[in-house]
């Protein structure tokens, strides 16, 4: 394995990581796969990616865009989460996971017709607020009471592919994160101040 490559396959690890913590500790679905995956380009907004179509990619980065939504930094969208998603599950997951995973994009499509009389695409913006906080219950629940065997919830596996596509693209690095170029000199005292932002380890 080359440097570069050992390097990038460490990153993705940290973030894998970091991701982990940020659900409360659990391993990402897809595990040591998603390591390997991501030496590919993001597809472009809107992109058919395996067997989701240009307009799953779309949904995926509005939902995406829904759990991270810009603010004094740009979202999820921006950092083209979406088509990490699509990416990702027909990369990284088996069979059954990315079976779960799609049907789950239609399941979230069938309780925003329920809940909202109208397509997540077509709700506003508090309305897919409104529907994703209740899946989110929805999914903690399953999880916590879920046997090892069991799948995980199809709404957990969108929130961790939202997390790590964004903390492991260029906009999550550099401008959600603070970002210090590498190799450069070990500095073990970097003053921080309560508040700021995280560093970002090197990409």
């Amino acid at each position: 394995m080359s440097l570069e490559r050992e390097q990038e396959v460490i990153d993705r690890r940290e973030a894998i990581k970091r991701v982990s913590v940020l659900l409360g500790g659990v391993a990402l679905v897809g595990g040591s796969s998603l390591l390997a995956s991501c030496g590919r380009e993001r597809p472009a907004a809107g992109t058919a990616v395996g067997k989701f179509s240009g307009n799953d990619v779309a949904l995926l980065d509005e939902i995406a865009d829904t759990i991270l939504p810009e603010t004094t930094t740009p979202g999820a969208k921006a950092a083209r989460v979406g088509p990490f998603m699509a990416l990702m599950v027909t990369d990284c997951y088996d069979d059954k996971d990315q079976q779960l995973f799609r049907d789950g994009v239609a399941t979230l499509e069938n309780a925003s017709m329920k809940m909202n009389g109208k397509s997540f695409m077509s709700s506003s913006p508090a309305q897919r607020v409104a529907l994703l906080e209740s899946l989110d219950k929805e999914q903690k629940a399953y999880m916590d009471h879920k046997k090892p065997d069991d799948r995980a919830h199809y709404f957990r596996m969108m929130k961790e592919l939202t997390l790590l596509g964004y903390f492991t693209s260029e906009i999550g690095y550099t401008q959600a994160l603070r970002y210090r170029e590498s190799p450069g000199h070990y500095d073990p005292c970097v003053p921080y101040v309560k508040g700021e932002k995280s560093w970002a380890p090197h990409a």
